[in-house]
């Protein structure tokens, strides 16, 4: 009896041992994670989700979110190839495809993605011209995307979207793409204004040849200008008269002198 009742205390030890054991063993991994897995320093590959057991003090697990992430790159200062310096912010958009390469090949994979999206938008600023980075983002976005989905695919990073938010540009520069944008402005309507020039000359010519073709046309169009004429109301109008209808008159007057 004496003997029982001294391992009581250490069977009780032992079991509150075991069931601290079991619990320290139960790992839970959501729907969205999973759980890298190594045994004694050797990767056993990753798991889950659901409810699975560890061997205590042999098996660890780190978990790893598989969802998409959302990161921003701060204001990068950059010189295009046209030496316009401009201020650029971009947003990446990546997940993580291999929980096992995430945890093993890179220390942390969101800080170093993040440092590859802020050397790579400098480098890619810094080979477009100001004209392709205000009007054509969709191609630098897409090469943006792919320069840093390679350099972080090793890494079990899948980058899906890169898009370039803000573009800033200093005060001078500024002004000086207004002036360009007057211009261009200024230039469009002149040409305009000369083709429309063009085409009612050419109007005009073809008129010409064809009163030119009538006879009695050239005066039915001034006698129609003399209508428009009257109608405003003048006191005094002079007009100038044809050849052709003073002919007629001369004509006459000279077969009644005969």
């Amino acid at each position: 009896m004496n003997l029982l009742t001294g391992f009581l205390p250490i069977l009780c030890i032992l079991i509150v041992g075991l069931i601290v054991l079991f619990a320290a063993s139960i790992r839970v991994v959501q729907e969205y994670e999973r759980g890298v897995i190594f045994r004694l320093g050797r990767v056993m590959g990753a798991r889950g989700p659901g409810l699975f057991l560890l061997i205590p003090f042999i098996e660890r697990m780190i978990k790893v979110d598989l969802r998409t992430i959302t990161l921003d790159v701060p204001s990068q200062e950059a010189i295009t190839t046209d030496n316009v310096t401009v201020k650029v912010n971009a947003v990446v958009y990546f997940r993580v495809i291999d929980p096992t390469a995430a945890v093993v090949q890179i220390e942390d994979y969101r800080r170093a993605t993040w440092l590859i999206a802020q050397t790579s938008l400098r480098n890619v600023i810094g080979q477009s011209m100001m004209d392709q980075l205000l009007q054509d983002r969709e191609s630098i976005n897409e090469q943006l995307q792919h320069i840093i989905d390679e350099a972080t695919e090793p890494w079990g990073v899948k980058v899906s979207i890169v898009e370039i938010k803000d573009v800033e540009l200093n005060s001078q520069m500024v002004r000086a793409m207004a002036r360009q944008a007057e211009a261009e402005r200024e230039r469009r309507a002149k040409v305009i204004h000369a083709e429309g020039e063009l085409q009612a000359s050419q109007q005009l010519a073809e008129a010409a040849r064809v009163m030119g073709q009538e006879p009695g046309a050239m005066t039915l169009r001034y006698l129609q200008t003399l209508l428009e004429i009257g109608v405003e109301q003048n006191t005094t109008t002079i007009f100038p008269v044809p050849v052709e209808m003073l002919s007629l008159f001369v004509g006459k007057d000279s077969d009644k002198n005969k």
